[in-house]
């Protein structure tokens, strides 16, 4: 099994960066480089001009179109709205042009929630839409084409029409690892090659300004030139550099030598060196001979050779998934290093385009904070910059950057609750701090003035009561937001106290600028110190009143439960000395909160750490790669992870709880299968089996991260009371839930009062 010394470098580094304050001051939103010089510098690939050096990278677009494929006016609003902020080329997301081949993108009655652009002329029109939309604020416009999902695609078509997915050669569904996927003929990709190159001349004549294959993260594409996936000894595909060249060369064929095409590859896959000895077996132990870097570096080559004009690059696939999809505990600019690399290899191959030119490398991965941005191309270390998610977060962030308002920026945080996991479980991409993303067709970009302006109290200033107060007073509301700790954040506060939430501290510190910027220019005050009790909310007279309070504590009421030395997560958050005499720390709960506190314990404060979760799986519900990267790396620390695992009690100095031993119980430390939505079932999944049996964990301090209660107390107060004609319960205190669903819900009612 072979390692590569900087791939495994980077590996390792993931872990602990946060370790060097100079890579935490990397991810500050900061005006440093002010004026950003070259991020609006143009770049020239091939005949076509960029008018700055910012990509929108390519963020879902899934289930935004109609069923048909056919883009609708919320897909075509959604990318508009990027290209009205300001970036220079604007690509969509995936768009098969393997349909009636890879089972996994179609669904029942042969509908689809990728967009399509291979069906018919009905949906030539929408593209033409798009592309002019997009060409009117001066923005490029390329269409990401796949030839599928393989492996990485819904199994359930072998349940939905008694269809196998399918994939390079016979490998294990990412999803449900008991289906396999059957290996593709040389007929069927050879069909795939040429509905890509008919795809491209569609999208040309439909104006749009270039296409993008997807090569990377394991899909189909990559599985087919990634000798991990591709294991085929015969027939002219046996060659794992041959179907993405045969590809490239079918679309430069069809649409001459000046149109532009980009390609998304990984340097590596990174499997070996995430997983180490685990490669050897399971699953993983086909998957051990991926590219190696030189390899990937001489197909890039090639690619160029066939074709290709640009490629932006990362490293991983789905089953490291943190890293093609690195959430917020990833450093800031962590895949710099691997677009450096391509670059120091093109110029010292002299590697030119068709069209004579350097080919641009485009770096990827959290490089949302803007001196980073501009020092990254200054630096050499890419030529373009791809923002995904802050500009999902923000569509102005290249407007503010430019004209200098980096402190008006709303920060991605990294959740990847809204953009990537919403599509997962159901939905279409979102964003968890932006409410009008994907609902730029819904929400109108100004506010509507209110008809009759309202005396208005809110009650907590979270994520939720903040953005009902600031957007109610821009609304010509009169508003006091009302918050008894005497600081702007709820939840975010002990929130972004871990190194690895940068980004949520960078957001809570947004949040404290927005309410003072909104407090100067509109009718908001903001009440700090403030107890707002019944009686309190009665003498205000207020026309409404909005309890955004927040949640209570989960309270584990067990025998011994007074001999423990019990903490809250939250409170040891922000009171670390609380934990300063302790060595063995045992946490109560796998989620979010839990699995955080435990990697804070470990890896800042150095303390013997225990998790134990009553559920079989850690962080069930959460965005595989935030999950992924914290099991691995808790797992990595030491941190014992015991799932399946109830507490029945206390003693001096101890935990007392019952651990499933049952070899049926899932490995809670396995990141390369997904948990799926609790929606879809897995016939062919084992029973678990309970064979409990009792334990005593040492712990000189236990902390209690069991999630919270609704705390709607004060509400059904107000409500009971009449306190207001109108009276609201929003965020936590009405359902604890994710800063997503706070914010979402928060503006909505914002706009109705």
């Amino acid at each position: 099994m072979t390692t590569e010394p900087k791939i495994q470098q980077l590996m390792d580094d993931y872990g602990h960066w946060f370790d060097d304050d100079r890579w935490m001051e990397l991810g500050r939103m900061t005006g440093r480089h002010t004026p950003y010089r070259e991020l609006f510098t143009p770049m020239t690939v091939n005949r076509t001009t960029i008018k700055n050096r910012i990509v929108m990278a390519p963020m879902g677009n899934i289930c935004m179109c109609e069923e048909t494929g056919r883009p609708n006016q919320k897909m075509i609003s959604y990318f508009i709205e990027r290209a009205k902020g300001g970036a220079g080329l604007i690509t969509s997301g995936l768009v098969p042009v393997s349909f009636g081949i890879d089972h996994s993108i179609i669904e029942l009655d042969k509908l689809s929630y990728f967009p399509r652009i291979d069906r018919s002329r009905t949906v030539f029109a929408a593209w033409r839409d798009l592309a002019a939309g997009v060409h009117s604020y001066g923005s490029k416009f390329f269409i990401q084409l796949t030839p599928g999902l393989g492996r990485v695609g819904n199994p359930q078509c072998l349940i939905n029409s008694l269809k196998f997915p399918v994939s390079a050669s016979f490998n294990p569904n990412f999803y449900m690892a008991q289906v396999p996927c059957l290996r593709l003929s040389g007929h069927k990709l050879k069909k795939i090659i040429h509905n890509a190159g008919q795809a491209a001349a569609d999208a040309h004549a439909a104006h749009i300004d270039g296409v993008y294959l997807h090569g990377h993260e394991g899909y189909l594409l990559e599985q087919l030139t990634n000798p991990a996936f591709n294991r085929r000894k015969l027939g002219h595909f046996a060659d794992w550099q041959a179907f993405g060249i045969d590809m490239v060369k079918e679309i430069r064929h069809r649409v001459g030598d000046a149109y532009p095409i980009m390609y998304r590859i990984d340097l590596s896959l990174a499997l070996n060196e995430t997983y180490g000895d685990r490669m050897n077996s399971g699953d993983l132990k086909k998957f051990r001979n991926g590219r190696t870097i030189e390899m990937t570096l001489e197909y890039m080559k090639n690619l160029v050779d066939a074709g290709v004009d640009m490629f932006d690059v990362d490293l991983g696939c789905y089953d490291n998934w943190w890293l093609p999809h690195p959430p917020g505990a990833m450093p800031p600019g962590c895949f710099l290093e691997v677009s450096k690399i391509v670059k120091d290899y093109f110029a010292k191959h002299k590697i030119k385009s068709n069209a004579g030119q350097d080919v641009p490398v485009v770096g990827v991965g959290k490089l949302g904070y803007p001196d980073l941005a501009e020092s990254a191309l200054r630096d050499g270390l890419c030529d373009m910059v791809m923002l995904g998610r802050p500009l999902l977060a923000d569509p102005q962030w290249p407007n503010k950057v430019y004209s200098g308002r980096v402190d008006e920026i709303i920060p991605c945080i990294g959740c990847q609750e809204g953009c990537l996991n919403e599509f997962v479980e159901g939905g279409h991409p979102q964003c968890a701090v932006n409410p009008r993303t994907a609902f730029e067709d819904v929400y109108p970009e100004q506010l509507t003035p209110a008809e009759q302006p309202k005396r208005i109290g809110v009650v907590g200033a979270g994520p939720a009561g903040v953005m009902l107060a600031v957007t109610a007073a821009r609304r010509g509301h009169h508003v006091q937001l009302i918050e008894k700790s005497g600081r702007i954040g709820g939840r975010l506060i002990p929130g972004g106290v871990p190194k690895i939430k940068f980004d949520v501290e960078n957001y809570r510190q947004y949040l404290e600028r927005l309410v003072e910027r909104t407090g100067g220019e509109y009718d908001l005050q903001f009440l700090p110190g403030v107890s707002a009790d019944a009686d309190w909310l009665q003498e205000q007279g207020y026309d409404a009143v909005v309890m955004a309070v927040g949640s209570s504590e989960f309270q584990l009421k067990l025998p011994g439960v007074e001999q423990a030395n019990l903490v809250q997560a939250t409170e040891l958050l922000v009171k670390p000395e609380l934990a300063a005499t302790a060595k063995k720390v045992v946490v109560i709960g796998g989620g979010v909160v839990g699995c955080e506190t435990a990697f804070w314990l470990r890896k800042e404060l150095d303390k013997e750490v225990k998790l134990v979760e009553m559920t079989p799986h850690i962080m069930k519900g959460v965005c595989t790669a935030n999950r992924g990267y914290l099991i691995h790396y808790l797992d990595e620390a030491g941190v014992d992870l015991l799932t399946c695992t109830r507490v029945t009690g206390f003693e001096k100095g101890g935990v007392q709880v019952m651990c499933n031993e049952s070899t049926t119980v899932p490995d809670p430390t396995v990141t390369w299968h997904p948990i799926l939505p609790e929606n879809v079932e897995n016939p062919l999944a084992p029973r678990l089996k309970v064979e409990e049996k009792p334990l005593t964990l040492p712990a000189d301090l236990v902390v209690i991260a069991a999630g919270g209660r609704p705390d709607d107390a004060l509400f059904l107060e107000a409500q009971r009371l009449h306190l207001a004609d109108e009276v609201y319960n929003i965020g936590d205190s009405f359902h604890v839930g994710k800063v997503h669903e706070a914010v979402r819900s928060a503006y909505a009612l914002a706009l109705s009062l």
